[in-house]
């Protein structure tokens, strides 16, 4: 250590020796140089003001008496600006640990939604979900069984980072842990139930609706845990209807029974699924109203499902200024033929 400080104290000798006598550009480079080497090595503010008068002392002895006692005053300033430094270091080093830590958990997050939207004759499925952050409280999951039921679900974590992360490979293990029930709406969501309630901190709760598509006879059953209210189009009748299932949220309540709805899918229908991300979207005057959701998506229903989420979402995110508020989560299912 001693050896150390040694070496530096010859070079920032030789290097102000060379800038004294030639006040040059190269001496200013090397000046540049040694401060770098003198953070890798953590060097202390203070340490360096020290450093400095030891070697003007070596140039002039004769050092006038209040220059020398100018830079006493300025260690101590350094001295107490050092400490600051310091600790504005570890906060540094810290942040970038946890930023670390949330990117490793956005990657794990994206592990847990599905790689693609499963292919069902004469079912067209759009989806789309973008986090307002790097992490997201959002979660949707699709499943086809052998006979082209398809079972899909969206929930919303109430909570955010980390937590929210773990909380989402909860549900998706929970959910992949009932194959033989995973198409049944209202006994999947009173199992993930159980196992919310008893594995999450009480602080946390967890919204979901989960339906399944059956193409062999159209119909669409659905059970509901708090969430946001979808909608229902009627073709035939060129409207939308609220898509409501009562049913209070995951984790409240161990043993809770969910009611479990139908309907029969026409051509032409289509089934919307939502997190709360979309319907309160906020603008400069105020959130929107659940209409201004129905129109537009009735402006691309022409289009394909997932072309129709697509532009939904742009639309909403530009009238937020392309700046979201919250986690955006849109799904639509709808019977082609």
């Amino acid at each position: 250590m001693a050896e150390s400080k040694e070496l530096l104290h010859d070079q920032y000798a030789n290097i102000l020796r060379a800038y004294l006598e030639e006040q040059s550009e190269q001496g200013l480079y090397y000046a540049q140089q040694f401060s770098k080497r003198v953070l890798e090595e953590q060097i202390s503010p203070e340490e360096v003001v020290s450093l400095h008068l030891e070697v003007l002392e070596e140039f002039f002895p004769d050092l006038p008496k209040g220059a020398h006692e100018s830079f006493e005053l300025l260690l101590e300033v350094m001295m107490g600006y050092g400490l600051a430094y310091r600790e504005h270091q570890s906060l540094r080093d810290k942040t970038k640990e946890l930023e670390a830590e949330i990117n490793v958990a956005a990657n794990m997050q994206q592990t847990f939604l599905p790689d693609e939207i499963p292919h069902v004759n004469g079912l067209d499925v759009g989806v789309l979900s973008v986090p307002a952050s790097k992490m997201s409280g959002d979660y949707y999951h699709f499943v086809k069984d052998d006979h082209d039921c398809v079972g899909l679900a969206i929930a919303d974590i109430i909570g955010k980072g980390i937590p929210a992360a773990l909380c989402m490979s909860m549900i998706k293990y929970t959910m992949d842990s009932y194959p033989e029930q995973r198409l049944q709406p209202g006994a999947l969501l009173e199992n993930v139930n159980r196992v919310v309630e008893q594995n999450i901190a009480s602080n946390m709760f967890i919204t979901m609706m989960y339906g399944s598509y059956d193409s062999r006879t159209h119909q669409f059953n659905y059970a509901g845990a708090g969430h946001e209210p979808g909608f229902y189009y009627k073709a035939a009748e060129d409207t939308f209807e609220e898509l409501h299932a009562k049913g209070i949220v995951l984790g409240i309540k161990r043993n809770t029974d969910y009611k479990e709805y139908q309907l029969t899918v026409e051509p032409g229908d289509f089934v919307v699924l939502l997190s709360d991300g979309v319907t309160e979207c906020r603008t400069d005057d105020g959130f929107i109203e659940r209409e201004a959701i129905t129109r537009l998506i009735r402006t691309y229903q022409h289009l394909p499902a997932q072309e129709i989420v697509n532009h939904v979402f742009y639309e909403l995110e530009r009238a937020q200024g392309f700046q979201l508020r919250d986690d955006f989560t849109l799904i639509i299912l709808r019977r082609n033929v």
